[in-house]
């Protein structure tokens, strides 16, 4: 029985708050193929053995004439079912001119106030008859590649992913507020720090790194997805942005601290491993796409605060 999932988003976090409803069909219907927005998240699955394919597609989901396009490109897949994790009339007729048996769908007409965690949740218990199905799970990496970098740092430090890079501006604590983050760290216990942007990130990378008073860091966006897992993987807590490195953090079931900016907390309401910080004088329900609130408002003590009550 070959299942399909759909997932309609760009952002690699986006994508990967949905690992665990894949990996709960694949139990039951065998290894899943993915299609998707996102051009990184093939990179990011590569070892996982619950997903059989990653299809990258940048076009045929925009305009009335893409439906029979799209229809073409699914017919050629031969699902007998197909999950679509997103409120869209035109992947729906697409699939059924695909002649796909059977299409699982949102409701079209809640796109407004969509919570992507309840919704993925309800998709998945309806189509595997399940009462409760779990929003976390487990993120696969291959043991050798760990093996091949273990070596490269002191084990005896307790290792910080700082999350420096994100989707946009509006979502970013600020280069000044983490390097004196990890200034002021560096006073209280002995560190290592990872510093995760993004290739196109390097001036956030250098605006930190010129400002450290301690070379305990290694920095990461000379490396791709794929190569980034496994530091992840041997780290022992993320503090930073919401992006995509606190979703996999999390799923390795490491603390991730995230400052909520502009970014809705149902992102981040799947995990129990989340913590999250906003800024003074607002309420979590108020911050969503567009708040556009000041980071300054989120303080480098409160962070630390966050940090030591999560390490000890």
């Amino acid at each position: 029985m070959k299942t399909g999932i759909y997932l309609s988003y760009v952002g690699l976090g986006a994508n990967l708050l949905h690992l665990s409803y894949c990996h709960q069909i694949a139990k039951k219907n065998g290894p899943v193929t993915i299609i998707t927005l996102c051009k990184n998240l093939e990179a990011a699955l590569l070892d996982d053995p619950l997903i059989e394919k990653v299809l990258y597609i940048n076009k045929y989901h925009k305009k009335l004439i893409d439906i029979f396009k799209l229809g073409k490109i699914l017919k050629k897949l031969d699902f007998e079912n197909l999950l679509i994790f997103y409120p869209s009339m035109r992947l729906y007729l697409a699939a059924k001119l695909a002649g796909i048996k059977n299409v699982f769908i949102y409701n079209f007409f809640k796109k407004k106030r969509l919570h992507l965690v309840s919704a993925a949740k309800k998709l998945t218990e309806s189509f595997l008859n399940l009462d409760n199905c779990p929003t976390e799970t487990k993120f696969f990496v291959n043991q050798e590649r760990i093996n091949k970098i273990y070596n490269e740092f002191d084990h005896n430090k307790f290792k910080i992913v700082i999350g420096a890079g994100s989707s946009g501006p509006t979502t970013r604590w600020g280069s000044k507020n983490f390097s004196d983050l990890i200034n002021q760290l560096n006073v209280l216990d002995e560190y290592l720090f990872f510093i995760l942007c993004g290739p196109n990130e390097k001036e956030i990378e250098s605006e930190i790194v010129s400002n450290l008073k301690k070379k305990n860091y290694i920095t990461l966006s000379n490396k791709s997805i794929y190569d980034v897992i496994p530091y992840l993987y041997l780290s022992d807590m993320y503090v930073g942005n919401d992006s995509f490195g606190s979703h996999i953090m999390c799923q390795f079931g490491k603390k991730s601290i995230v400052m909520l900016l502009d970014a809705p907390k149902a992102y981040t309401d799947y995990s129990q491993n989340y913590h999250r910080v906003i800024p003074n004088g607002y309420k979590i329900d108020e911050i969503t796409h567009g708040t556009n609130a000041d980071p300054n408002l989120i303080t480098v003590d409160e962070v630390i605060k966050t940090i030591n009550h999560l390490k000890n």
